[in-house]
């Protein structure tokens, strides 16, 4: 082959490397603009993906808004003042026979058919009451019959200013004297019914000291602001002896309660003008259900986990009834080993009231409130062992109902676990084992109503005094509110029960024996 050959072969090669590679740049072009194309589709695609995202989210937003909405109306036109009453339609003039009279039912008639309270432990005074006809002379008549007639008399408060005159001698050479009436506080003008007064209105009646000041004035009686503070801060410093023998005496129930409120405290700081800022603080509550005594204890307003486990020891033997905070889900752990944790059947009926809109929502409510109705019709003379056989035959087949129904509602397709009936349902779960603990023993009971109530004390308080001065204050709020709110558990007279602990707490100091001190408490207070 010659070199001309050669030269020919390779020139057509080269010209044939030539078109399939401009070939293949066409073709690479083409696929770039393909890609570009899709990659801009791609892109509407997303944003039209975002839309409609922002769209349903917007639109679960205005639907959640509006099923609020629709269950703050609900409310209020349950309201029976606010509900619109048609009226009847007017009878026509050719209508004969008359409409029938109903009789008004019990409710109606005012009182309910009870009979009036007779007050027999009141003071009485009787006034006889004779005919005013001028000249009716009795003895001229011939007497019938007495009626007697009922008035009620309020005798506003009243303050007595005692002036002890003590007289001194000089007997067989030495000076004696008359020994003045103890008082509860050293140098004080006021006996332990004054400040029994103060503390009644202050942590039974929720008024601010501003209040009091005022109803005493209207009485008669004007005192300062800064005195009355004073007599409740010297008064807590009597009781504090008290503090450590309720907190014992609560943790040898073995069954409590225990709940959370909180309160506003001032304190230092730069957030105002006056130089003082709030700080949000947590008031911890424990209920002895048998002993019925309560106490609040405050650590410096902390909500941690190491309030309640210095509190509640290890070796807890009972149970406690709690929401579900997730602290005390510590209870449940081989850290108590012989503590029993019940959760709160309303904490989880709350969730679902609050979607009571949604069909699976209301037949959860149903069967829980199917454990309402068993407990009510429970005889109230059953025994402990007869308790116990009646949970076993009729709360145990609606628990597992219970559970059965919520397994079935997370398994849909349709409940989503961020949304309102997903959130009910995984909390009804997670708190099932403890909620189903409710039948190991007769005195358990469906939910934690009890504590809560007493947290009213705490609540009413903070409404109408906003806020506390200092973290001292707060400690020694909790402290009265303590003694308070379990003279009430045990039926005690507040006033009563503060003017007897007031004159004995003079005596009191922190090497007390605790046998005494433990007889001071309202609970051995009643007994007497």
């Amino acid at each position: 082959m010659n070199y001309g050959r050669i030269i020919t072969m390779l020139e057509e090669q080269l010209r044939f490397s030539k078109t399939q590679n401009a070939q293949l740049i066409e073709q690479n072009a083409r696929q770039a603009e393909l890609i570009s194309r899709m990659a801009s589709q791609i892109e509407t695609l997303t944003a039209s993906v975002h839309s409609l995202e922002q769209a349903l989210l917007s639109r679960d937003a205005s639907l959640e808004q509006a099923l609020v909405t629709k269950r703050a109306l609900g409310k209020l036109i349950s309201n029976k003042s606010e509900k619109i009453v048609t009226a009847p339609p007017p009878c026509s003039p050719s209508d004969e026979t008359p409409p029938k009279k109903v009789a008004p039912s019990a409710k109606e008639r005012g009182n309910n058919n009870a009979k009036r309270k007779e007050h027999f432990d009141l003071e009485v005074r009787e006034h006889d009451i004779y005919p005013s006809r001028s000249g009716f002379q009795p003895e001229l008549g011939k007497f019938l019959k007495t009626v007697d007639s009922i008035r009620y008399e309020l005798v506003p408060p009243r303050f007595i200013k005692h002036i002890h005159h003590l007289h001194y001698y000089r007997y067989r050479g030495n000076i004696i004297y008359g020994n003045l009436p103890a008082t509860p506080l050293l140098n004080s003008s006021y006996d332990a019914s004054f400040i029994a007064g103060i503390l009644q209105l202050r942590y039974i009646y929720s008024m601010p000291v501003e209040r009091i000041i005022k109803f005493f004035g209207e009485s008669g009686f004007d005192i300062n602001k800064s005195t009355a503070h004073g007599l409740i801060k010297k008064t807590a410093w009597l009781f504090d002896s008290l503090e450590q023998a309720l907190g014992e005496a609560v943790r040898q129930d073995e069954y409590l309660h225990m709940d959370e409120s909180y309160y506003t405290v001032l304190e230092k700081g730069s957030k105002s003008s006056t130089g003082k800022a709030s700080r949000k603080v947590y008031i911890w509550a424990a209920l002895a259900s048998h002993l019925r005594l309560v106490h609040f204890f405050n650590e410096n307003g902390s909500r941690a986990r190491k309030v309640l486990t210095q509190y509640i020891k290890p070796d807890y033997r009972g149970a406690i009834q709690t929401d579900g905070l997730g602290d005390y889900k510590i209870l449940e752990t081989d850290e108590y080993p012989h503590a029993v944790r019940l959760a709160c059947f309303q904490h989880c009926k709350r969730k679902f009231l609050d979607i009571k809109e949604n069909k699976d929502a209301r037949e959860v409510i149903e069967i829980i409130n199917k454990l309402y109705q068993k407990e009510h019709e429970m005889p109230a003379g059953y025994s402990p062992r007869q308790i116990m056989k009646y949970k076993k035959k009729h709360a145990s087949p609606i628990l597992n109902e219970l559970k059965r129904k919520l397994l079935a509602i997370q398994a849909e397709k349709s409940t989503l676990p961020k949304s309102s009936l997903g959130k009910a349902v995984n909390y009804a779960l997670k708190e099932y084992p403890a909620l189903s603990n409710y039948i190991l023993a007769p005195e358990y009971e469906l939910d934690n109503n009890a504590i809560e109530r007493i947290n009213r004390y705490i609540s009413l308080s903070r409404r109408n005094s906003l806020f506390c001065g200092s973290h001292q204050g707060v400690k020694r709020a909790a402290l009265i509110y303590s003694l308070a709110c379990s003279c009430r558990m045990n039926n005690i007279n507040t006033f009563e029960y503060f003017k007897e602990l007031l004159n004995k707490a003079v005596s009191l100091n922190p090497n007390t024996d605790k046998n005494v001190l433990r007889e001071l408490l309202p609970d051995k207070w009643k007994k007497r």
